[in-house]
């Protein structure tokens, strides 16, 4: 037996002499189930990943109007402070902010196409209040018994920051019931 051969065998005889197989299995087993947490690692992501268009939602370059003004056609329903004047977008919430997962909902027309929406009513959450560009417009609003049609509450509730910051107004897809306001 050459020398390399010899040390090989010493090394793991010494190595079972002082180990056990459930000791082995065990370090093994908990390795395996460590790398499995490594996705979960902090990395940085794209900061803003494209989102899929709703379907029915209107073709973005032919998407009249501004953002930052109530008369836009999106806002017909919306209570808050415009997330476009405050740092986000009419779409995205400020930096810094959460989009609440509860909304309120809204149809709205686009003078554009002439078609009825359903817009969702995010409120971002997590600082304090913005204090730009304040709208509040009742098309069709419901008595508050009808929560997810009311835009009277704060929706930020519940969530890790509950201070209200702004609203979105997202077009989650086309009225079926085209030419009627809910």
């Amino acid at each position: 037996m050459n020398r390399f051969d010899q040390l090989a065998e010493d090394a793991l005889r010494g190595l079972a002499k002082r180990t056990s197989r459930r000791g082995f299995l065990s370090r093994l087993a908990a390795g395996i189930l460590g790398s499995a947490a490594i996705p979960l690692l902090p990395v940085a992501r794209r900061a803003a990943a494209a989102r899929e268009p709703a379907p029915g939602e209107p073709d973005p370059s032919t998407d009249e109007g501004d953002p930052t003004n109530c008369a836009y056609w999106r806002h017909c329903a919306i209570d808050g402070f415009l997330a476009a004047c405050c740092g986000g977008s009419h779409i995205s919430c400020p930096p810094g902010t959460e989009m609440s997962p509860i909304t309120w909902l809204g149809t709205c027309r686009n003078p554009v196409d002439g078609k009825d929406y359903v817009v969702s009513y995010n409120d971002c959450c997590g600082k304090g209040h913005c204090g730009n560009c304040f709208c509040q417009r009742d098309e069709g609003e419901k008595p508050v018994y009808y929560t997810h049609k009311s835009n009277a509450i704060n929706w930020c509730m519940g969530r890790v920051g509950v201070a209200y910051n702004s609203t979105v107004a997202v077009v989650v897809g086309m009225s079926s019931e085209s030419g009627q306001r809910k």
